[in-house]
């Protein structure tokens, strides 16, 4: 695919203007208990209130999802499930490796392996390339280039039942759930 994600990182300068403190690719973090998959950890702030002043904050990518008052923004590629092998390798092995790469992602999945998860978090996604079937309880809805979704912590998966990579764009902000 030739979308390569590049992050650009404003604030002000020592001179108190602004300007560019940071201009970089940002390299795909891959797991193998999600073959084709590839996750593009960009940016986040610290659960709270964020600051914003003469000090630039850094950022925080991990863990996965936000707490409260928190945010992540994050690229996902998703290839296609028909030309997507199963994972291979020792179970434990491949927890392992998604706990210290991806913390936090894990432990929101279903067991049952269909992708179902739910998360404390408002998420705010816009397709960008691709097709990629958002699934709820009851229904689904396909989404293509242009798609934008606001997940308000519900239960849900994702699917690429294409032919090509779909690439999604999230913003996802920590909630508290209330009962």
């Amino acid at each position: 695919m030739t979308n390569h994600p590049r992050l650009i990182v404003t604030g002000r300068l020592s001179d108190g203007t602004s300007g560019v403190l940071e201009d970089r690719p940002v390299p795909p973090t891959t797991v193998a208990a999600f073959p084709g998959s590839e996750f593009f950890l960009l940016w986040g702030t610290e659960d709270g209130i964020p600051t914003l002043g003469a000090t630039p904050q850094p950022p925080k990518t991990l863990p996965f999802f936000a707490g409260p008052g928190g945010t992540r923004l994050l690229l996902a590629r998703y290839a296609p499930e028909s030309g997507t092998p199963e994972p291979v390798g020792d179970p434990e092995a491949l927890t392992a490796e998604v706990a210290e790469r991806l913390p936090g992602l894990l432990e929101v999945m279903e067991p049952d392996g269909a992708g179902m998860h739910t998360t404390d978090t408002f998420d705010y996604g816009i397709c960008l390339a691709g097709e990629l079937y958002l699934t709820l309880e009851d229904e689904e809805v396909l989404l293509t280039p242009g798609s934008c979704v606001v997940q308000q912590g519900t239960r849900h998966a994702w699917h690429n039942r294409g032919t090509e990579p779909a690439l999604m764009c999230f913003v996802g902000i920590g909630a508290r759930r209330e009962p």
